[in-house]
């Protein structure tokens, strides 16, 4: 007997139809499903492969899944009208990452044209009308969170810290290195401490490409599945989509960062703002598509990673600990920004290999409020 023959009774013993057990299996999946396309993904996140299709019969998962969807018994009722508004609700939903670059811009220009209290306070209102606009852009459009996926409180923690380095970190570094500080940042860009205004800025305008980057993503990814006729079809052309996605919100961060950095006089922090961009998108697009343990995770460790560097420099100045900082102080003198970068780059690099794997799965682009 062949391996074949073997495999479909092992599948369902006796069976003269295979697929009538696997529909029944997963009834609900292939009833609440509004095209094949939805129950292959579904399938393909229960474990079923080409593979395992063939003991059902049928080529591929995609074949399978149309099967399984023309033999399950559906409502004639019309679908359901679209609400009158819903159109004009979706463009704003992808003007609204434009708020956080034009929020952040304000508060920069406030900063620059203030001093003493009245800088502390525009600096407050700067830090708290940044967060609203950034929890509305990722409440609501490309960026949202599914329903059915965990908010961990403990991300939006370890991104606040990521972004606060990016903006006063360097500086803090450089001063410890030297026997500082001696007081706290005075809000300009060449003080005594100084703030990295433009890394800031650019990453919070860079909000608009991101959201923009991954509804294309999201939508050439669903063009893709319906087109493809098997899962290893499907995940082959959908990596280069990924990797393209990643690419052209890089290449828009950089002209933004050029941009910021040329209208403010700053430095040209290339290094670490882009590996902090790619981090935080990274982190987002797994995010968006129902994949939250591992970008909590890469990104608790590379704050960990950044405050441990703060760490050891300051422990360096106990009696005997003078070689704690040497590593530090050594990629400090190679690079300014050797520590973001290398911390957020390795990062980065992690999440973009776990997200070769996961996101060209279709079981990754079920619709919304579908189980996974």
């Amino acid at each position: 007997m062949s391996d074949l023959g073997e495999l479909n009774r092992g599948t369902v013993p006796g069976a003269a139809d295979p697929v009538r057990a696997l529909l029944h299996r997963h009834h609900d999946l292939c009833r609440r499903a509004v095209d094949p396309l939805e129950i292959a993904a579904g399938l393909e996140a229960h474990g079923i492969t080409d593979r395992t299709a063939a003991r059902f019969r049928h080529r591929d998962v995609f074949s399978l899944a149309e099967e399984l969807y023309a033999r399950v018994p559906r409502d004639d009722d019309p679908p359901h009208p679209v609400p009158p508004g819903a159109a004009p609700r979706d463009r704003a939903a992808l003007l609204l990452p434009l708020l956080p670059g034009a929020v952040c811009a304000a508060s920069v220009a406030a900063l620059r044209h203030t001093d003493g209290e009245t800088r502390l306070y525009a600096a407050a209102g700067g830090i708290l009308a940044l967060t609203l606009a950034l929890r509305a852009v990722l409440r609501r459009g490309p960026l949202s969170t599914p329903a059915h996926a965990p908010r961990p409180a403990a991300t939006a923690s370890w991104t606040c810290w990521l972004i606060g380095y990016a903006l006063l970190g360097d500086g803090l570094l450089h001063l410890a290195i030297t026997g500082g500080p001696d007081g706290p940042p005075d809000g300009t860009g060449g003080g005594h401490w100084p703030l990295a205004t433009a890394p800031a800025l650019a990453l919070a305008l860079a909000c608009a490409p991101a959201a923009w980057t991954t509804q294309l993503f999201t939508g050439r990814a669903r063009r893709r599945l319906g087109s493809s006729r098997g899962l290893e079809d499907f995940t082959a052309s959908v990596r280069p989509v990924l990797l393209g996605t990643v690419a052209l919100f890089l290449l828009a961060l950089t002209a933004l960062l050029a941009t910021a950095s040329a209208l403010l006089d700053e430095p040209f922090a290339l290094p670490g703002t882009l590996a902090l961009g790619a981090l935080l998108f990274l982190a987002r697009l797994l995010t968006v598509h129902g994949f939250t343990h591992a970008p909590k995770v890469i990104l608790m460790i590379t704050a960990g990673a950044q405050a441990t560097a703060l760490a050891t420099v300051f422990a360096a100045r106990l009696p005997g600990c003078a070689d704690l900082s040497a590593p530090v102080e050594t990629l400090t003198a190679w690079h300014p920004a050797a520590v973001p970068a290398l911390t957020c780059g390795a990062a980065a690099l992690t999440l973009l290999v776990h997200a070769s794997r996961r996101l060209p799965r279709a079981s990754a682009h079920l619709p919304p409020g579908r189980a996974r």
